[in-house]
């Protein structure tokens, strides 16, 4: 069982920045695929940005050129930076990860972003 711990969420203002960390319980390494989603009240979760262990990164339309993900494997951890931030960013960011079949969730982390 992988637990996922995500961290750095916070308020920031239109055009600010965050970084968001989510590290593993033990080494990535093995993770086929480690991502980021987020989700606000009332709407489906939606994938953010997506980095395989093989293979490009992905990332959602709304946040090419803005988001950029990567892993860190000396610290099994995946982060997320977030620049020129919109209030439409606002929600939930949740870690997800996949291995042999099974997926893992973190508890997610806010991230507001208002004036």
């Amino acid at each position: 069982q992988v637990q996922l711990v995500e961290s750095g969420g916070g308020l920031v203002h239109p055009g600010g920045s965050l970084r968001l960390s989510c590290v593993a319980s033990e080494s990535i390494f093995r993770l086929n695929v480690m991502a980021w989603y987020r989700q606000t009240a009332g709407k489906q979760r939606e994938l953010v940005a997506s980095a395989p262990r093989t293979g490009s990164r992905i990332y959602a339309d709304s946040v090419k050129g803005r988001f950029t993900t990567s892993r860190d494997v000396a610290n099994n951890s995946l982060w997320l930076q977030m620049n020129n931030l919109k209030p439409e960013d606002t929600a939930v960011y949740i870690c997800h990860a996949e291995s042999l079949g099974t997926t893992y969730w973190g508890q997610g982390t806010q991230v507001t972003v208002s004036s």
